[in-house]
């Protein structure tokens, strides 16, 4: 279990150091084409603006597709999840202090 989780996170670790890399690239190739279209610094700035925008939006997609492959592929193992681990120690701990409670009262109906 802890492999597979582990494969998870480097897939993760591989594919963002991918879009890293295509962002920086993608700045480079934005800077020489400004140079050859003879832009302006403010023409720049605004289409830089734009890419980034969309850089920016694509780059969530991405991530949002990836975190749903990961938790499909996770449901796959019927792996808890963080939600359902809380909530099943919450009733753990409820059914504990019950159990206390009955022990407590137990204890005092002997001692009458």
């Amino acid at each position: 279990m802890a492999d597979l989780q582990a494969k998870f996170r480097e897939a993760w670790s591989h594919a963002l150091v991918g879009l890293n890399a295509a962002e920086a690239e993608a700045e480079k190739v934005l800077a020489r084409l400004a140079d050859a279209a003879g832009l302006t610094p403010e023409d720049v700035k605004h289409h830089a603006r734009e890419f980034g925008e969309r850089l920016t939006q694509q780059r969530r997609e991405v991530e949002r597709a990836i975190d749903d492959g990961v938790k499909r592929a996770a449901a796959q193992f019927k792996i808890p999840t963080r939600d359902e681990i809380e909530s099943l120690r919450r009733r753990m701990d409820e059914i504990a202090d019950r159990l206390e409670a009955v022990a407590q009262d137990r204890a005092r109906k002997q001692k009458e």
